[in-house]
């Protein structure tokens, strides 16, 4: 009996001594522990200690081998615990209450280095994503525009479709964004097919014509901006986007280099990855508010958010105003007419009313500065060197309206037509030539500051380099691998639209334009590896005008022939 228990323990014993210890597959503790404030009832070991309990930490552990830990002390009363594994990726990041011990969030995978895939409330709309305020907004919105008459137009399922990001944006808010971002393709595809047959084709009938009259139109369209601002000012809040053009422009009065390592503020470490033009934008906001140099309130990208919104809305109905539109006759149904003041109305309704270009306000961007310059780039259609000067200036705020420089160059004549069976003549090829040099002089008046300091090879590298090298969940192609030859396809057949529609067709309306012009745009966003709903303001009001503007038939095109532009 002795020998048999003598033999049990020498087995347990060497059983113990061959099974890898517990302490050996726990993660490695902080090299050193921060130092708690004394409102803390928790220590950095404490924290530590709780952390590597977690499941999922233990989970990656048996997976990947003994972590590495990292410990930091955020401002809002909690600790972080990052794991990270051989590599030095963070692998699983821990956020344990200073005051309590409990364990916070938990986080792997993307949502690791992505803070705005955690479906953190309000991060991005505030009190907009509430459904008692997006609901409402989007029924005015699409009631408002739409024709009780004809219900069945095809105008209002673009409406609907418009607003069918909601159905990915709800996933997005939940933090699964393995199928937000899938769910935002299909109505991208839409558009850009609807963009395309209006473009090249026309509507075929006269688009949004809404019932509402005119008086419900004025009376929404004071109360949307009243409220929108209001919105901004008391529940919205700066991303990352608004600090770094504050910071830029805060550079620039300085008389500092806007690109080049460490000269952003920490919070924003790649805050010069925008073109020139965005930083210059925010100058007069930034003199007129100066900066703080913190990320608190930043009332100067506030004041600059706003500017570029009513901007836009300002552009929209003036081109409304400067449409081909007939005036109602006496006794006819003013509804079913092209006023122009009318056609101003409905495009400044949509934008005003459309809950995405108040999701943008809400951040504080520069998007709606992108849509401003596109739009007023429209407005500017009849002089070359307008038009020239505002879409070199929307490509260098951010790159994508580069693929727009042709488009505007040709304006509402395209090089089929103006080349005459391919014989150039200098006088219909005047217009193109003008508003191509006001672009390029534009792009390399804008390009001079960097080029002097640091040099346009930082420039390049702090720019379009990042942008190319960048991963991003945010996409199919960010999400799923091998997908690398479709995505380039996609992109080089961006491409080749940019370049089609400077061709054909040989005559385009405002309205067509706006067409071509949002559909390289989107064609663009398709093929690009990050792609957010912030990104939807830059061709919604070229959709809106394409949709609204009437689409002139072919013998009505003959009384443009005299027309330069």
């Amino acid at each position: 009996m002795k020998r048999l228990l003598l033999t049990l323990c020498l087995l347990l014993l060497a059983g113990a001594l061959l099974t890898p210890s517990a302490h050996a597959q726990q993660p490695a503790p902080p090299a050193s522990y921060p130092k708690a404030p004394e409102v803390f009832s928790v220590s950095g070991r404490e924290a530590y200690l709780v952390a590597r309990e977690e499941p999922e930490v233990a989970r990656l552990t048996a997976e990947l081998g003994r972590l590495t830990t990292r410990e930091e002390l955020r401002d809002d009363g909690r600790w972080q615990l990052g794991f990270f594994d051989k590599d030095d990726e963070e692998v699983v990041q821990v956020h344990v209450d200073g005051g309590t011990g409990d364990v916070l969030e938990t986080w792997t995978g993307v949502q690791v280095a992505w803070s705005m895939a955690r479906g953190y409330e309000g991060q991005f709309g505030h009190a907009l994503n509430a459904p008692w305020v997006w609901v409402p907004l989007a029924l005015i919105f699409f009631l408002g525009l739409l024709d009780w008459r004809k219900p069945l137009r095809i105008a209002h399922l673009d409406l609907l479709v418009l607003l069918s990001f909601g159905v990915s944006q709800i996933f997005f808010d939940s933090g699964e964004i393995g199928v937000s971002a899938p769910l935002a393709y299909p109505p991208l595809l839409y558009l850009l097919g609807r963009m395309l047959w209006v473009g090249f084709r026309g509507r075929g009938e006269p688009g949004l014509r809404p019932s509402a009259p005119r008086m419900f139109l004025i009376v929404v369209c004071l109360f949307a901006i009243a409220f929108r601002v209001t919105l901004n000012l008391t529940d919205s809040g700066v991303i990352d986007v608004g600090l770094a053009g504050v910071a830029g422009a805060e550079q620039i009065t300085s008389g500092e280099p806007i690109y080049g390592e460490g000269l952003f503020p920490e919070e924003v470490p790649t805050g010069d990855t925008y073109g020139p033009a965005n930083y210059a934008a925010y100058v007069p906001f930034e003199l007129a508010l100066p900066w703080s140099g913190e990320w608190d309130d930043l009332p100067s990208a506030h004041a600059a958010s706003l500017f570029f919104d009513i901007a836009t809305v300002f552009g929209l109905f003036i081109l409304g105003l400067r449409s081909r539109g007939q005036t109602p006759r006496s006794g006819s149904d003013p509804t079913r007419e092209l006023c122009p003041q009318r056609l101003g109305l409905i495009l400044a309704f949509a934008w005003l009313t459309y809950p995405y270009t108040t999701y943008a306000l809400q951040s504080n961007t520069n998007d709606s500065l992108v849509a401003a310059l596109l739009v007023w780039g429209l407005v500017a259609l009849g002089s070359p060197v307008g038009r020239g000067i505002l879409v070199g200036l929307a490509a260098m705020v951010k790159f994508a309206p580069l693929a727009l420089v042709p488009l505007y160059a040709v304006g509402r004549r395209g090089l089929s037509d103006r080349l005459d069976g391919w014989r150039p003549s200098w006088t219909p090829l005047r217009p193109v030539l003008l508003a191509g040099a006001a672009a390029a002089f534009t792009i390399a008046l804008m390009l001079a500051h960097p080029a002097i300091d640091p040099g346009l090879a930082t420039f390049y590298e702090r720019t379009v380099e990042s942008q190319l090298v960048r991963d991003s969940p945010f996409s199919i192609w960010g999400q799923v691998d091998g997908l690398d030859a479709i995505q380039g396809f996609v992109l080089i057949l961006a491409g080749i639209l940019a370049i089609i529609v400077a061709f054909k067709p040989g005559r385009r309306t405002t309205a067509q334009l706006a067409a071509l012009a949002a559909a390289v745009v989107i064609a663009s966003q398709l093929a690009v590896d990050h792609w957010f709903y912030l990104y939807i303001p830059w061709f919604c009001g070229l959709v809106f005008v394409a949709l609204a503007l009437p689409v002139i038939s072919d013998t009505m095109r003959v009384t443009q022939r005299r027309e330069p532009s």
